[in-house]
């Protein structure tokens, strides 16, 4: 009877199962469908008939016409969408574009007809996590590090019920309180000329926050006028005091504070007058320093408030248009108020992107020139910064503004997760290969950590990882639900997505080199905020690493490394460390149980991730494979050390062949760390980036479909 229906369908031209053909070597490069013809339907739509090529008449297999018209009604769905204005491709090679407006915005069927356009991490719902019956619930921005490391362990316990770690490590309001009592009052002459010298040597050279020669001109007047009763020089110079103290002392025993400064910081705060109906840039750079100060105490949400304040100031008075010269002579005064208005931007920018939280402004409305330089060039050296490092700080300020937007944001685009991040890649990519020649990084210089360009590098390195790691947390899903360890598992995973991994493994490598280069020759600050906020983010990526193909299992002992680092960091008092040691330890025991459930049971669900497993290279031996190298030789050898020598097991990445970067050095049979040889721009010279960042916004939007993995449905159900 079956046979006979069969015999009956054949006959009426009807296929019972679609059967597979071979795919033209050009939808097989780009992991497409192939419509079988010669040339295919694809090779023709795209004008590349003459090269269509094939395998072996033979191997072919015809497919059903229906097949044919349903992909022929996808290219003309494509092709009816409507095309983004938000950012042209022009401006985002060049990073000047404006961030995302209403306009680049698509009808919602735009979104539930194509998976691909949002990020996995993005739910339709805003993530909450509740840490207090008597507050309100916690918001979690998706785009925050420590939400990144909650999706990384629900990932390897498998459990939505894997709860988010409150933050607790930050000095409360009742401590700022306790803080502000007792006699605070202006230091010494001597003391206050140290102080602010160390600030400013610290500080000034990385943000344009206060004119350098007219502020030590200020402090030696309030000395020899007495004039130490008014509120707006107390507020300024009691900030600047606060980081003389960050930078000079271990602790503050008599107020209890972890963090040396934090009475200077209180004073100012209860003096700063937040709504003033008329501001001065006095009174901004005052909000500037504070808010810089207040991610030393890990308050971000009040860093964030009074950046948010400075910005809607700096607006009331116009900073966000040119002052016509007749109305403000002076050049330096002129300068300084258009740097004010850049320090401004750059914090909105960069705080929202800590924490997953908007822009409080759209490039559109900024009609500011850029930052000059003022004649004669004594005035300049006196006065400001380099001219050049503040422009490259903008300008990558400007791209993590658009990477929050389109990457991490609920709004609905027509164009596809994979398509947005190309244009965000081309950005950095740009913004590399522009920098002047003196902000590169000196990779022969080691002394060169000690200058603000490292402090740059480290900014677009975490740009890069933010804009690819749910990439990289894709492929680890991916391959965990497949059905077995096998190497054609990989091949579900086009390689556009294997490029982003590689890409995110790159630049977590390159920043946990430079933080620990810092670390070793004793330049690393010790309260400071941002190097514990890179270090936590590169060695969540490099734990990832080292169980994934675009890694190297070498990867798990500098995320060992990095966790010690955080850990003696906590110790000496850095509260944003202590957070972010907590959130590493928890990864730890996640990651230990995963590895030994996996190794324990090879049928288990999480065990089939065996295949971009380690080997038989297991947490702890790299632990102490890593502990046993810190004394060695320094990471010079030209003896490389491949992951497939790594993992000797039959799992190994070089299985699949693939070629991880490499992160060691083989010595004596340890493993030496060799990631002070990678430049910022390599990740971007690698042949298959390349090809990516190539490709034509049609390639990227008929990936085939196990690219899919923008469905929240599929891949985050139940997370947010």
């Amino acid at each position: 009877m079956n046979r006979r229906k069969h015999s009956r369908a054949t006959e009426e031209g009807e296929c019972p199962k679609r059967r597979k053909f071979v795919a033209c070597q050009r939808c097989h490069a780009h992991k497409i469908k192939c419509s079988g013809d010669q040339p295919c339907a694809k090779c023709r739509q795209v004008g590349c008939a003459d090269e269509c090529q094939y395998a072996p008449r033979d191997r072919q297999v015809k497919v059903s016409e229906s097949y044919l018209h349903e992909l022929q009604a996808e290219i003309r769905r494509l092709r009816e969408q409507p095309t983004p204005s938000s950012v042209n491709a022009t401006e985002a090679e060049d990073g000047r574009g404006g961030g995302p407006s209403r306009t680049a915005e698509a009808p919602d069927e735009a979104e539930s007809n194509n998976p691909n356009v949002r990020n996995p991490l993005i739910g339709d719902r805003a993530w909450f996590h509740p840490y207090d019956p008597s507050a309100p619930p916690l918001f979690v921005g998706e785009a925050a590090c420590t939400a990144f490391a909650t999706r990384f362990r629900r990932f390897l316990t498998g459990s939505n019920a894997t709860a988010h770690i409150t933050r607790t490590q930050y000095v409360r309001d009742e401590n700022i309180a306790a803080a502000n009592t007792g006699d605070i009052w202006w230091p010494s002459l001597h003391q206050a000329r140290l102080l602010l010298k160390i600030a400013l040597r610290q500080i000034s050279f990385i943000y344009h926050l206060v004119l350098r020669k007219s502020t030590l001109e200020k402090l030696e007047e309030i000395y020899q006028t007495g004039d130490f009763e008014c509120k707006v020089n107390q507020c300024k110079f009691f900030a600047l005091f606060a980081f003389g103290e960050a930078y000079s002392m271990r602790n503050e025993p008599s107020t209890g504070s972890r963090v040396p400064g934090t009475k200077y910081f209180a004073r100012a705060l209860s003096l700063v007058q937040v709504l003033p109906e008329r501001t001065s840039i006095t009174h901004l750079e005052t909000l500037l320093l504070m808010s810089l100060f207040s991610y030393y105490l890990n308050r971000r949400h009040s860093a964030y408030v009074l950046i948010g304040s400075a910005m809607r100031l700096g607006l009331s008075i116009g900073m966000n248009h040119n002052v016509p010269e007749s109305q403000l002579i002076d050049p330096i005064e002129r300068q300084h108020r258009v740097r004010i208005w850049w320090t401004i931007y750059i914090f909105d920018r960069m705080w929202g992107s800590k924490m997953g939280l908007p822009s409080q402004i759209l490039d559109d409305d900024i009609h500011l020139d850029m930052p000059s330089n003022v004649t004669p060039a004594q005035l300049q050296e006196e006065q400001f910064s380099d001219t050049e490092y503040l422009k490259a700080n903008i300008s990558l300020a400007r791209i993590v503004g658009e990477t929050i937007a389109k990457l991490y944001s609920r709004r609905k685009y027509s164009e596809t997760f994979l398509q947005r991040v190309q244009k965000l890649l081309k950005a950095l990519k740009n913004w590399v290969e522009t920098l002047p020649e003196h902000l590169r990084l000196d990779q022969v210089e080691p002394e060169m950590s000690r200058t603000p360009v490292g402090s740059l590098h480290l900014s677009f390195n975490q740009c890069v990882i933010l804009t690819t790691r749910p990439t990289l947390l894709h492929i680890l899903i991916k391959l965990s639900e497949a059905d077995g360890a096998r190497p054609e598992d990989i091949e579900e995973i086009s390689q556009p997505v294997l490029t982003l991994g590689e890409a995110c493994i790159h630049a977590a490598r390159h920043s946990h080199s430079i933080i620990l280069t810092r670390w070793i020759n004793g330049t690393l600050p010790t309260f400071g905020f941002f190097h514990a906020h890179y270090l936590f983010s590169s060695a969540l990526v490099l734990a990832m690493s080292s169980f994934t193909p675009v890694g190297n299992p070498a990867d798990l002992g500098a995320f060992e490394t990095g966790m010690e680092v955080l850990r003696s960091m906590s110790e000496n008092g850095n509260l944003a460390a202590s957070e972010f040691y907590i959130n590493l330890e928890q990864v730890k025991v996640c990651l230990d149980r995963y590895l030994s459930e996996r190794r324990r049971d090879s049928r288990s669900r999480r065990n089939a991730a065996a295949a971009i497993g380690p080997g038989t290279v297991s947490a702890k031996d790299a632990a102490a494979s890593a502990a046993a190298t810190a004394a060695a030789t320094p990471a010079s050898s030209n003896t490389t050390l491949t992951a497939h020598s790594i993992a000797e097991g039959p799992m190994g990445p070089a299985e699949f062949g693939l070629h991880p970067m490499t992160t060691g050095v083989l010595e004596g049979g340890v493993v030496r760390d060799a990631t002070s040889g990678f430049t910022t721009a390599m990740a971007f010279m690698e042949p298959t980036m390349q090809d990516f960042l190539a490709q034509s916004d049609f390639d990227l939007g008929m990936l085939h479909p196990v690219d899919t993995y923008m469905n929240e449905e599929h891949v985050y159900q139940g997370y947010s």
